[in-house]
This record gives structure tokens, C-alpha cells and sequence, in this order.
């Protein structure tokens, strides 16, 4: 897939993953691997860009699996820069959707 299109859709993922449920980073990045190709290192400055922008806060959460977790929970903030990001998302893939079937059209 063009890494243009992934680097584009990344941060509406996250997002969208975040506002069901807190997460830490490496199983936001298994979530979306599970449908989207990703390496795990772009998912991580996202992260942190986000948080630095207010839209999550963290915390650390004990693991039986090792050192303590650090987790992503949307913000009130985060939450509404999701939805003015999902109105945007809407609108453009209508949008790419109307010419991919004006050009694709067999008249």
C-alpha cells in the first residue's frame, strides 16, 4: 500500500482506536497491523505529538509480562479533534469515491 496513503489514515486510526478503550503503544500498533501494514516506529512519535498536543494524557499500569505499560487515554480534547477528523475523513473519501467511479465507469 502507497506510504503516503498509511501516513494519512495513521493518526485517524489511533484515534479511533483510543476513544473505545485506553491502550499502550504497542498494542495500538498489533491493532492496526491486524489491518494495515505498519512498522511499529511510526506509531510511537505520533503518539507522542498527540500527547504533547493535549488530545491523550498517560499512565503507567503494572504488566505480568514485564516492566510497567504506558498508556494512551483520549482527552475530551482528543475525543472532539476525532470527530472533526472523522467529518474531514468522510469527506474526502466521498469525495475520491465520486471520481473513482466517474473514471472507472464502463458507459
Amino acid at each position: 500500500m502507497n506510504i503516503q496513503f498509511k501516513k494519512g489514515v495513521l493518526n485517524l486510526c489511533v484515534l479511533v482506536l483510543l476513544d473505545k478503550q485506553d491502550r499502550y503503544g504497542y498494542e495500538l500498533v498489533q491493532k492496526i497491523s491486524d489491518q494495515i501494514s505498519i512498522s511499529e516506529g511510526s506509531v510511537y512519535p505520533l503518539l507522542r505529538r498527540l500527547t504533547k498536543e493535549g488530545y491523550f494524557t498517560t499512565y503507567l499500569q503494572e504488566s505480568t509480562e514485564g516492566p510497567p505499560r504506558k498508556y494512551y487515554k483520549l482527552t475530551d480534547a482528543g475525543r472532539e479533534y476525532l470527530h472533526e477528523q472523522l467529518d474531514e475523513w468522510r469527506s474526502f473519501t466521498d469525495g475520491v469515491n465520486k471520481l473513482i467511479e466517474e473514471g472507472v465507469r464502463h458507459d
